[in-house]
């Protein structure tokens, strides 16, 4: 019940995930990001643990292929899991269990991996992965550009309900966090909300790395 795509941009060295799920606050168990490492997804049946221990795995040194491979082979119920990966570097890497809801389906592009479950058709990963990998501007526009593709190839069989985009690589935490846990139109509520936070990104930056330099909240107590 979900379709998502992680991704890449080798210039900034920023990794990241969008995802999109008839099911409420999707991004809040399936979405994992982490600076200097990379990006993961867990979905269909859904076990949250697995996209940290993906990532651990890679901050171990294993690429994405061999940090999947390593996370599978001991989780528990695999056959009912889909999970993606891609690190700073080297090969995405997708895997996708025997117990996969309705029609499922996966995409490899340039600096980008896309999967889905239960979807309206098996075109869905490969829409993402192309409108990826034509479009331009920073990685979060990029993913969301993606997403947008997978709503216009048919997304999911049921409504959407929630959608999740996450960026790291400019800070220790996720500079990009975004959710919208239950809407009628997640996917145009979250392009919403980042043309709305991409205009204040650089000053909550600024707050944490120089609060000194940086600018009023423009807030009432604080203009």
């Amino acid at each position: 019940m979900t379709f998502s795509i992680a991704a890449r941009c080798t210039e900034s060295e920023e990794v990241g995930v969008i995802i999109a799920s008839s099911s409420i606050c999707v991004a809040s168990r399936c979405a994992f990001v982490r600076t200097d490492v990379g990006a993961a997804l867990t979905q269909n049946v859904t076990d949250p643990s697995l996209g940290p221990a993906v990532l651990d795995a890679m901050e171990q040194g294993n690429g994405a292929v061999n940090a999947l491979a390593k996370v599978i082979s001991t989780a528990h119920q695999s056959r009912w899991r889909q999970l993606l990966a891609i690190g700073r570097t080297g090969a995405g890497a997708i895997f996708s269990g025997e117990k996969m809801l309705g029609i499922h389906a996966e995409a490899y592009g340039k600096d980008c991996v896309a999967a889905g479950n239960l979807l309206s058709n098996e075109s869905v990963p490969g829409a993402m992965v192309s409108r990826f990998e034509q479009a331009s501007g920073p990685l979060a526009e990029k993913l969301l550009t993606a997403l947008e593709a997978a709503l216009d190839a048919g997304g999911e069989m049921g409504p959407v309900r929630s959608a999740g985009l996450l960026v790291a690589g400019r800070a220790t935490w996720p500079h990009v966090d975004l959710r919208v846990d239950w809407s009628e139109q997640p996917v145009k509520a979250l392009r919403a909300h980042w043309q709305v936070y991409v205009l204040q990104l650089e000053d909550y930056l600024t707050r944490a790395n120089d609060p000194d330099a940086a600018p009023a909240y423009g807030v009432p107590g604080n203009l």
